[in-house]
């Protein structure tokens, strides 16, 4: 393929992005606005140390077995006490050390309604059929800029979203599989996209080239988030540099990933087998904590009661799936069913993508600003009881009012920066 049908595709590609922006624009209706309330309380009650995990677990391209909308619809609503186990967490530190910390839920308002009424409709199959709507956002002056720049890629083969400087928002099962941690985790990394550029010859002397070398170090780190050999670089000889300057030229519009290790994640107990079998689904979402904040702009958390009532009921969110190596990949596309705590979609995606921030666009109250704020966590492609047969959809975690002040308290420390949304 030449140059210009390449350049085509890049631009049909960006077309669309920005026309599904503007479809999810209806600047006359002033009703799409960020709703404003308080979130309950969620604190920490005990904390106490735990065994080392053995990291045996491996990773799951699928979720079988889960407990959906129409299986749960029969269970009774959760106690207070419940809700304190199941929000209740686990720390996995960097050096292999756990915690489990146990919460208590204030201010909890039970009557709340998410739903937005009409809770159970007819959905289609997930899969990627006919024409694939997924866009691969290959070109840097979209990949690098807001909102697709918040997503990044997890050392387990996921996708995450920056929800600060230093917090990443992913999928349990990214890291975790009910049972034990997945292998690899001891090293988890986070890799950020970053435009791999040129080296540019330093006018400052040694302190430049000691800048540039630690730069370059930071790009090698593989996806477990170790340094990479650099030998080739510190090879000497002509013939060895003109080599590695064409391998450099190569590569140098292409984005890279600049990796960064996870100092600890919390997963919420809600997550493990034996404790919420039939609800775990609910719960497939975790935070890893960076060791190095980025200079990335994150997107903020939101709470939605309703997505169908949304323009058009559309979502959107971007992540790295594995049949499109490296690159990122945007998708949107319509809710066809919700319930308090799951959304069912028709959103095309592949392994890889799970973990990706499921975000909405609306106005902040009393601005004609528009806002960008994740309102769930996509836990892919899972296979669900309908009554009592196995059938496959794509499915995400709403944030809820409670999973809001939890995920809020494990970004900031404090649950009294967490008291609404």
């Amino acid at each position: 393929m030449g140059p210009v049908p390449l350049m085509l595709l890049l631009s049909i590609s960006a077309l669309a992005v920005l026309v599904s922006a503007a479809v999810d624009d209806p600047t006359g209706d002033d009703d799409y606005t960020w709703p404003q309330r308080k979130v309950p309380l969620v604190q920490e009650k005990q904390t106490v140390h735990l065994g080392s995990s053995e990291f045996l677990a491996k990773p799951q391209s699928e979720l079988n077995g889960i407990c959906g909308i129409e299986c749960q619809r029969g269970l009774p609503e959760p106690s207070l006490d419940d809700l304190e186990q199941l929000l209740s967490y686990e720390t996995m530190y960097d050096n292999g050390t756990r915690t489990l910390t146990t919460v208590t839920v204030q201010e909890l308002n039970v009557s709340d309604d998410w739903t937005g009424g009409s809770r159970f409709r007819a959905r289609r199959r997930r899969e990627v059929y006919g024409t694939d709507t997924r866009f691969t956002i290959a070109d840097k002056q979209y990949s690098m800029k807001y909102p697709f720049s918040t997503s990044v890629k997890i050392s387990t083969g996921c996708s995450g979203v920056l929800v600060s400087p230093k917090h990443v928002l992913t999928a349990a099962h990214c890291i975790h599989n009910g049972t034990d941690y997945l292998d690899g985790v001891q090293k988890l990394s986070v890799g950020v996209l970053k435009e791999r550029s040129r080296r540019k010859k330093g006018r400052k002397g040694k302190g430049r080239k000691g800048q540039r070398k630690n730069e370059e170090e930071e790009e090698e780190m593989d996806e477990n988030g170790e340094i990479g050999e650099k030998h080739e670089r510190k090879g000497k000889g002509k013939g060895k540099g003109r080599r590695n300057r064409s391998r450099r030229s190569t590569v140098s519009e292409q984005p890279s990933f600049r990796w960064t290790r996870v100092k600890q994640m919390q997963v919420p107990k809600g997550w493990f087998k034996g404790i919420s079998e039939n609800i775990m689904a609910d719960y497939d979402y975790a935070i890893l904590e960076l060791k190095r904040a980025q200079k990335t702009k994150y997107m903020d958390l939101g709470v939605i009661p309703s997505v169908k009532k949304l323009p058009a009921g559309r979502i959107h969110f971007s992540g790295f799936d594995d049949d499109r190596p490296d690159n990122l990949v945007y998708r949107f596309c319509s809710v066809s069913e919700e319930s308090n705590d799951l959304l069912y979609q028709y959103c095309d995606a592949k392994p890889g993508s799970s973990g990706s921030g499921v975000y909405i666009r609306l106005k902040e109250p009393g601005k004609k600003k528009w806002k960008r704020k994740i309102i769930g966590v996509f836990s892919g492609h899972q296979w669900v009881d309908v009554n009592g047969v196995q059938q496959d959809y794509n499915v995400a975690v709403r944030i809820t009012p409670l999973k809001y002040a939890q995920i809020c308290r494990w970004v900031h420390g404090d649950s009294n920066q967490c008291r609404g949304t």
